[in-house]
């Protein structure tokens, strides 16, 4: 389906939270681009959008943005993240993306511009849909211990321990965002690899 708006977008940002549908997913550690995205909100009802997703538009550091999370299913994100660029006439360079790292430690934030997808199926059909050249947040979930599959790692539960930082690594993330959106994304780059944990 073709969604078009005729006139110039007045948004500056689409910040897109990665994760599965559903309440028994809202959990896992795969939904935690979703968690930050909720945080961004701050406490405002998402809305059901005609990309096949759900949105909330805010203005932060006085740019108007439109936080979303895709309806379909993780590997079925490339859609709804065109859609939502086609239908607000914006280009990848206005597109952040939040979603789970399995190469950074529990809590890790980075920030990062372009890049291959390095088996995330999310960032996979991102790309297939529009291009590579996003900007991406990598929330780190660390690596599963011992002989755990990655698949049943992802979509669990974070642990207890790691439940107990998780809010404070999330209002971490929320900042970057915000740092993003209002001074760019190497100033920020700067700023967020060089804060201590």
């Amino acid at each position: 389906m073709l969604l078009k708006r005729t006139q110039k977008s007045n948004q500056s940002w689409l910040v897109v939270g990665l994760g599965n549908p559903g309440s028994q997913y809202q959990e896992n550690r795969h939904n935690i681009g979703q968690m930050v995205v909720n945080s961004i909100a701050d406490g405002e009802k998402f809305k059901s959008h005609r990309s096949n997703a759900l949105i909330v538009q805010r203005t932060i550091a006085g740019q108007k943005i439109v936080l979303a999370k895709p309806a379909s299913y993780m590997n079925r994100s490339g859609g709804p993240v065109s859609s939502l660029l086609k239908y607000f006439n914006l280009e990848t360079s206005q597109l952040l993306v939040i979603h789970d790292e399995l190469d950074l430690d529990f809590g890790a934030i980075k920030l990062k511009t372009g890049g291959g997808h390095a088996g995330h199926n999310g960032l996979r059909d991102i790309i297939a849909a529009t291009n590579p050249d996003f900007h991406r947040l990598r929330f780190g979930i660390g690596r599963p211990p011992g002989q755990q599959p990655t698949a049943d790692f992802v979509l669990k539960n974070f642990s207890t321990t790691e439940k107990k930082q998780l809010e404070e690594r999330i209002g971490f993330a929320s900042d970057a965002v915000e740092s993003v959106i209002g001074e760019g994304i190497q100033a920020a780059m700067q700023r967020i690899h060089s804060a201590r944990d």
